[in-house]
């Protein structure tokens, strides 16, 4: 014990005489620090047991409160450090033992305690102060029966919190590998002592901060399991921060915690409570063979749903074509009538075949090969005549051709583009109009065979190849009598594999009675060329 030493000649504070006399006057402050040194070395460590009231929670985190019985009060604080490792929570009215040291505070002059330990006084105490906490979680709403979630039918992966080492976790994995092929996933912790509820809460939060498709499955649902025991052995179930992280949780949530009779705080913030932890497995996990049997059963009943629709149709579908009537009427009247046209159809056709080869028979007997030599030779000459008058004029009019075909080589170097837009523009239309121009080009090849043989017929060389000659003057005129010629005149002669000149030798003798040939009609004058800017006739291009 420690105290404070006077100066010699002097007395102690408690021994001063009434008078003053020589005794030193000590401050306040060294009276109050020798009084707290001397009550901390007197009751360095205590164990108090009293009602706690007028508890405080400072905003600092410390907690103030008073310890009292039926004849005095002591005040206490708990430092911030200690208030976390505490296992009851403080409260106004509940009966409890602490463990501290009592020392004084000098800026009031008075005692207190200094609270490292804080537990019930009696099991009495602990219901009364769960019956409290349970009151305010329901008051908050996280025993409502809305807020439970519905257990996945089949889930994939399972949570199992619980000790690896008991018989729990083995009843529940033979449970699971009996009913429904899954994966059980085990977070190991310790289900009884102080450490338990601080390790049960870390291992939910942990299976709900898993994201989904991760390396580690995220489960589908939960279980929270321990064996039987005493009150004390499952009062870390009890623990309020475990009941709300249970009930914060995203994935559902079993409680099989202890037997059938024993219950714990989670169990009602929990979405589901089993009975036992076998029982936890059971209501986890359906049943596979039954829902195998369940989903033949169903297969079965389809099959026979179908085949008894298909029987229901069939027998409507027969009922109906009862009413209909019978192919063969519907079609007796129209083979009657195909088979009477078809008996007419060959008369009919020997008919019209003998009408037309009448009116062939009227209409050739009019025709005769002379009919056509005079046409031939009025054509002849008049193409020679056109000839011989537009030579010049065609001659001139294939070099103005040929420099616009100049001028045309050099527009379409400019217009090659536009050109070839146009082409392919063309060719699109041409494969939708191909069809039509096809039957066009047929047409037209039949006219123009007909041209063709029409062409041969009136050639002028085709005479030729049957052993005529073709008669011509020195200056290339056609003769076309012999009056025409005289004696000693210079002539060329064309035959068909070549041409001859040959020289007239006398007048003409015709055999008797024989008229000679009409002398050729002169050729007409040729049109003088109209000057600039005279109208005129134009010319044939």
């Amino acid at each position: 014990m420690t105290d404070l030493a006077p100066e010699s000649g002097t007395a102690a504070p408690g021994n001063a005489q009434p008078g003053g006399g020589n005794a030193q006057a000590y401050s306040v402050s060294e009276l109050a620090f020798a009084l707290k040194r001397t009550i901390e070395d007197a009751y360095g460590f205590v164990r108090l047991r009293g009602e706690l009231s007028k508890v405080t929670f400072h905003g600092n985190g410390h907690v103030y409160l008073d310890i009292k019985d039926e004849r005095a009060s002591i005040s206490g604080v708990i430092w911030k450090g200690n208030v976390r490792q505490l296992n009851v929570r403080p409260e106004t009215g509940l009966e409890v033992i602490v463990t501290g040291k009592v020392t004084t505070f000098p800026g009031r002059s008075q005692y207190q305690i200094i609270i490292e330990t804080m537990e019930p006084a009696g099991m009495g105490a602990l219901l009364a102060q769960l019956e409290r906490l349970k009151a305010r979680l329901a008051a908050e709403g996280l025993f409502a029966a809305d807020r439970k979630r519905p257990l996945p039918a089949m889930p994939r992966v399972i949570g199992v919190v619980t000790s690896p080492t008991g018989a729990v976790i083995r009843d529940i994995l033979h449970r699971i590998r009996d009913r429904w092929p899954c994966r059980v996933i085990v977070w190991p912790v310790v289900v009884q002592g102080d450490q338990a509820a601080a390790q049960v809460r870390a291992a939910i939060q942990g299976f709900d901060a898993l994201p989904p498709g991760g390396p580690i499955p995220r489960p589908d649902l939960l279980i929270v399991a321990r064996g039987g025991g005493s009150v004390e052995d499952l009062w870390p179930f009890n623990d309020e921060a475990l009941a709300r992280a249970v009930a914060a949780t995203t994935i559902p949530l079993i409680s099989a915690v202890g037997h059938e009779t024993d219950t714990t705080l989670i169990d009602f913030v929990s979405d589901r409570r089993a009975p036992t932890p076998t029982a936890a497995a059971e209501m986890a996990t359906p049943v596979f063979a039954e829902l195998a049997a369940q989903v033949a059963d169903y297969s079965r009943r389809m099959t026979q749903c179908g085949e008894r629709t298909l029987e229901h149709r069939r027998t409507r579908l027969s009922a109906a074509a009862r009413g209909l009537p019978r192919p063969t009427d519907l079609m007796a009247i129209a083979t009657q009538r195909l088979d009477l046209v078809a008996g007419r159809l060959g008369a009919a056709l020997e008919k019209n075949v003998a009408a037309h080869r009448q009116d062939h028979v009227r209409v050739a007997s009019r025709l005769r090969p002379g009919l056509l030599e005079r046409p031939i030779q009025v054509g002849r000459q008049r193409l020679g005549a056109s000839a011989e008058r537009l030579a010049p004029a065609v001659r001139r009019r294939l070099e103005r051709s040929a420099d616009r075909m100049a001028g045309v080589e050099k527009l379409g170097l400019l217009l090659e583009r536009p050109i070839q837009n146009g082409a392919q523009r063309l060719a699109a239309s041409a494969d939708r109009l191909a069809p039509a121009v096809h039957r066009r080009l047929e047409r037209s090849v039949e006219r123009l065979v007909a041209l063709e043989k029409l062409r041969l017929s009136l050639n002028p060389d085709g005479p030729l190849s049957r052993g005529f000659a073709r008669i011509h003057d020195a200056e290339g005129r056609l003769i076309r009598s012999a009056g025409a010629m005289s004696a000693g005149e210079a002539v060329r002669m064309h035959f068909a594999d070549g041409d001859r000149q040959a020289v007239v030798d006398g007048a003409a003798s015709l055999p008797p009675g024989v008229a000679a040939p009409p002398a050729p009609r002169p050729a007409p004058p040729r049109p003088a060329r109209p000057k600039p800017g005279d109208p005129g006739q134009g010319d044939l291009f």
